[in-house]
């Protein structure tokens, strides 16, 4: 049974980031070997984590192509919801970057200061192939870096065997966790192959875990040097990435999924509890709460997620997250369930809210969540698969200081500076400089702006 407690009743450490992870020696060895060993570190650590470890990694855009037609003839309902993600995703992403400006202002006569949005040149995306393969987030990856300009996006996904192997891995009883199949063809879930095609990957490896992120991180005889990387993972993805963090630059440090919706009684139990389960399923450590000023709410959604958990295929899950990390609150007021949801700072929220003048002033005074979700018919899970919004969000508190993965991530925002020789602004910046110069002690900064004057 989910836990309801009064919002007086909070203890601090519910408002606490939450770290799972930690200082993680094995991915400091990791990358260390990757980086001096390249291709033969991956090719070992291959046969030691994953189910193949395949004679060469590059996955041919043939496969790619292969692995999207399969699923468009075989499954044309995914693939047409893929293709559904992809388009509202793009065009979303494509908006983002109308909204990053190139302009040159004169600040002064003859001083002309501007910026530039410049893509970076090669973008790697990591995308995880554990116990649920994550299509959607090939296409949370991928599209805003195609949208923002990339020339090449490259894509590490985990091994698997391929189809031409798959006979001799059985006889040879591998190709299962601990158990490799060694020196096959390089391959993928077929479903990611097929979203990085349809989002229009450049290249594509069979490499996971810490290595691939070491490896698009330094680069190796065929994974190339990536300027940038996001995607999610597990702790050892994600300790790898804090690692490399300033060799190249990251996304965000993701933990544990986590929904907050704030609720009056406006709301349907049966949907709430629907949304709150959604997010318990990903993971034991996820969290799900619930907001409200109702107590009679409160117990009709504790009761309703009792009676869906019953009938849910992914019930181990799920019930561990909402009995070990679910709570609902009741607050004296909606107005507090939005300030509980500020100090929060939730990777997700909704309003399960009429629309109103209620809704707007809380729409309004709320403002720490890495995407928010307004209206009962604003379902998180869209957001999560096909609305256009980016699923890779801040966990843990982090949307206090930061958003979820967009076309910026991918841009780098640079200045310029055109200043015309003699002009009223170039001498007032000499003369402003030389004195700023002198101050500091610098007489080299001093003399190269007044050497200007002369």
């Amino acid at each position: 049974m989910i836990k309801i407690q009064l919002y007086k009743d909070i203890e601090p450490e519910f408002f606490d980031g939450r770290d799972f992870g930690g200082s993680i020696d094995i991915v400091k060895d990791v990358l260390s070997d990757v980086k001096k060993r390249g291709d033969e570190a991956l090719s070992e650590y291959g046969a030691k984590f994953d189910v193949s470890a395949p004679a060469s990694i590059e996955i041919p855009m043939s496969e790619l192509k292969a692995a999207a037609e399969k699923m468009q003839h075989e499954n044309p309902e995914l693939y047409k919801a893929i293709e559904y993600s992809h388009d509202l995703a793009l065009r979303f992403a494509k908006k983002q970057r109308e909204s990053f400006d190139d302009f040159e202002v004169e600040l002064e006569p003859g001083v002309f200061t501007g910026q530039k949005n410049i893509a970076v040149d090669r973008a790697g995306a990591y995308v995880p192939a554990g116990r649920f393969p994550l299509v959607s987030s090939v296409v949370m990856t991928i599209t805003p870096a195609v949208a923002a300009g990339v020339k090449e996006v490259v894509l590490c996904t985990p091994p698997r065997v391929h189809p031409d192997d798959k006979a001799a891995a059985e006889q040879a009883g591998t190709g299962v966790p601990g158990k490799p199949f060694v020196g096959g063809k390089p391959y993928a879930d077929e479903n990611i192959m097929a979203a990085a095609y349809i989002c229009g990957v450049t290249k594509a490896f069979a490499c996971g875990g810490s290595q691939a992120i070491g490896a698009m991180a330094f680069g190796t005889e065929s994974i190339p040097r990536c300027d940038v990387i996001v995607g999610p993972g597990n702790k050892f993805v994600a300790e790898a990435k804090k690692l490399v963090y300033g060799t190249v630059g990251i996304d965000m440090l993701a933990g544990p999924t986590e929904v907050f919706i704030i609720a009056d009684k406006s709301a349907n139990p049966a949907w709430v509890a629907a949304d709150l389960l959604a997010q318990a399923e990903h993971d034991i450590v996820a969290q799900p709460v619930m907001a409200t000023d109702s107590e009679e709410l409160a117990k009709a959604v504790a009761g309703e997620i009792e009676k869906q958990l019953a009938v849910l295929p992914t019930k181990s899950t799920a019930e561990q997250s909402v009995q070990n990390y679910g709570r609902i609150i009741v607050c004296e007021s909606i107005e507090q369930a939005a300030e509980c949801a500020n100090r929060k700072a939730p990777e997700h929220l909704e309003l399960a809210m009429e629309e109103g003048a209620v809704r707007d002033k809380i729409a309004s005074i709320v403002h720490n969540y890495g995407s928010l979700f307004v209206g009962h018919g604003s379902a998180e899970v869209f957001g999560d698969y096909a609305a256009g919004l980016n699923h890779t969000l801040p966990t843990s508190g982090s949307a206090r200081f930061t958003g979820g993965l967009s076309v910026r991530m991918f841009l780098k925002t640079v200045t310029t500076l055109r200043a015309i020789p003699g002009s009223k602004g170039a001498v007032a910046s000499a003369n402003a400089s030389g004195t700023l110069g002198d101050a500091e002690g610098l007489a080299g900064h001093a003399r190269a702006a007044r050497i200007r004057l002369e």
